[in-house]
Order: structure tokens, then C-alpha cells, then sequence
């Protein structure tokens, strides 16, 4: 494997708390260990078109503490063709980059891994995604952060809910996996939530019912993971049709879930992904995600990362059913 003198760094897909915190982790690590650090603007769109710029250690101060991503961010159909790849390999080679690190979710990580695979390329995974769905980490850059988020959000809502007596449906992010739905329902001391883990084909809006509405409680709180078919409006339309007797409201967090300053948790770690993503450079990983588990920093093979379901502990599901009557 060739020499490695500069590392290139760059955020794709959703943003989320604390892709700045692994930006700096990133850039300061690798000029720590020798290294040239070249950003990436705009992600894989960026990298097809150009828009690199040389970075020093200053070009990060004063961002770990911010959200978002300084880098911006965006989707990109064109790198998903074979023409738009060899636009941002030709990027690499003119910059002269020689390993590239991407911070995202699955999109951007599957990204990653057909570049690497297609020009025997050197790339780093950082696990950035608030949906925490990636296999082989224990969490992911801005969970914490957005669960949190969503807590702060339900604990204000059920006020209104108790007031008026109301059962609130709530929806938030997390399309293919609800570890969101499931920790926030659990935090925030909601009655129940509705995920798409729950494989069972039970009717899982009939079972809240039978189990959660009962005279003793004159408000309930929904956390729904969204869903195009079965979020939390559907859910609410078929309450107010099957349940007519029950006020019902539904409220939509969106992308009010993305935004915020870090917590500590998704500071510390995307600042020990950064460096293990430097680490893993030095030590001749390649295209491999860089995680936490067990409180250790892994290197998961991009093929597990992408491909391999991560699996919601039942044990959380029970909890959330003991502790909601």
C-alpha cells in the first residue's frame, strides 16, 4: 500500500450534533500524526466537483461545540454512477489525496465502500447518522444528542396532553430502525412506541390500545417512528375512526431533531472516532467504519456496517411495557 501523506475528510447525508466535533478530531489527529488534511465541501457532490480546501488545526477551532456540519453536506444521485465516481476518484488524485475519511450514515458509508472496491481506494467510515442504525458500534454521532432532543420535546408536550386530556401521537426520525422511538419512549415516560423492528404482524396501535387508555389515565403519549405508510397520522386517523370517543392529536418533530448543540456524550464520541480513524490509517486499516463497542474502538468492515441489521435489544421493549402501566 502506498505511502499515506494527506487524508482527505468530508460529511455526507443528514447532518448530525457532533459531525463537528469528529471534523476536528479528525484534522487534529492527522496533522498530530504527520498528515496533510484536505476538506471536502458539500460531500460527494463536492468531492465531483472540486470544492477541496487545505486545513490546519485553526481552520477547527471553536466547532465542537456547534451543530450541523462546517463542511455543509449533501445527497448525491451522481456519485451513484460509475461516471460520477471516476469524477471524484480523478478529485482525489489531483488534489493528491491519499486515503479519504467519510462521516455519515449508510448511504454515505455504501458510498464509500463501492469507491474503495472500484479504485482500490483507502477509506475510513466515521458512523454519523442520529438513527444509530449502523451495525457494529454501540451508538452513532449525534444519537445522544437527538434523543435528548426528542425528551425535551415530549416532556413539554404531555403538559398539553394532560391539561386537555389528549392522546398525542409523535412522530419521529428513524424510518428503518427505532431505536429513537423506542429510547425516547422510554426516557420520556411515554405509554408506548410504535417501531418497525416489531416484526411480530401484531397490531401494535390495537395492543396500545387494549393495554395503554385506561380510566386511571387521562392522557396517553405515542412515539412513532416515521413511516410514507404507517406514522403517526395514520395512526391518529385510525384512533379517531376506531376510538371516536378519545381527543386525539398528532405532533411531527421533524427536522427540529437534527439541529443543537452536542451533548457531551456525542462530543467525546466523535472526538475518540476521529482518532481512531487516524489510528486505523496508521495501522493499515482501510475501508472499515470506526466504532465504539463495549466501550472499545472496533474497525467494522464496511460490508457489515451497510449490510448487517442492527438488531433492537427486546430487553428495551419490555421495559418500555412494564414500566407503562
Amino acid at each position: 500500500m502506498a505511502k499515506i501523506r494527506c487524508v482527505g475528510v468530508l460529511t455526507s447525508g443528514g447532518d448530525a450534533p457532533g459531525m463537528n466535533a469528529a471534523i476536528r478530531s479528525v484534522t487534529r489527529s492527522a496533522i498530530s500524526n504527520g498528515f496533510k488534511v484536505k476538506a471536502i465541501y458539500r460531500g460527494f457532490e463536492g468531492l465531483m466537483n472540486g470544492e477541496v480546501k487545505s486545513f490546519t488545526t485553526e481552520d477547527v477551532s471553536n466547532i465542537i461545540q456547534t451543530g450541523g456540519t462546517i463542511l455543509r453536506t449533501a445527497r448525491s444521485e451522481a456519485f451513484m454512477t460509475a461516471a460520477g465516481r471516476k469524477r471524484a476518484y480523478d478529485t482525489l488524485i489531483k488534489e493528491g489525496i491519499d486515503a479519504l475519511i467519510v462521516i455519515g450514515g449508510n448511504g454515505s458509508l455504501t458510498g464509500a465502500m463501492t469507491l474503495a472496491e472500484e479504485y482500490d481506494f483507502p477509506c475510513i467510515g466515521l458512523p454519523g447518522t442520529i438513527d444509530n442504525d449502523l451495525y457494529g458500534t454501540d451508538t452513532t454521532i449525534g444519537y445522544d444528542t437527538t434523543l435528548n432532543t426528542i425528551m425535551s420535546c415530549v416532556d413539554k408536550i404531555r403538559d398539553t396532553a394532560q391539561s386537555h386530556e389528549r392522546i398525542f401521537f409523535i412522530e419521529v426520525m428513524g424510518r428503518d430502525a427505532g431505536f429513537l422511538a423506542q429510547n425516547s419512549a422510554i426516557a420520556a415516560g411515554a405509554e408506548a412506541a410504535i417501531i418497525p423492528e416489531d416484526s411480530t404482524g401484531a397490531d401494535q396501535l390495537g395492543q396500545f390500545m387494549e393495554r395503554g387508555i385506561r380510566k386511571s389515565k387521562k392522557s396517553c403519549m405515542v412515539i412513532v417512528s416515521e413511516s410514507p405508510k404507517c406514522g403517526a397520522m395514520y395512526y391518529a386517523e385510525r384512533v379517531k375512526k376506531e376510538y371516536p370517543q378519545y381527543d386525539v392529536r398528532v405532533s411531527i418533530l421533524g427536522h427540529l431533531q437534527r439541529g443543537g448543540s452536542p451533548s457531551a456524550h456525542d462530543r467525546v464520541f466523535a472526538s475518540r472516532v476521529g482518532v481512531g480513524a487516524i489510528d486505523a490509517l496508521v495501522k493499515g486499516q482501510r475501508n472499515v467504519m470506526v466504532g465504539v463497542r463495549n466501550n472499545e474502538i472496533v474497525y467494522v468492515p464496511f460490508v457489515e456496517a451497510v449490510a448487517k441489521h442492527k438488531p433492537m435489544d427486546p430487553q428495551l421493549i419490555q421495559v418500555l411495557d412494564e414500566l407503562s402501566i
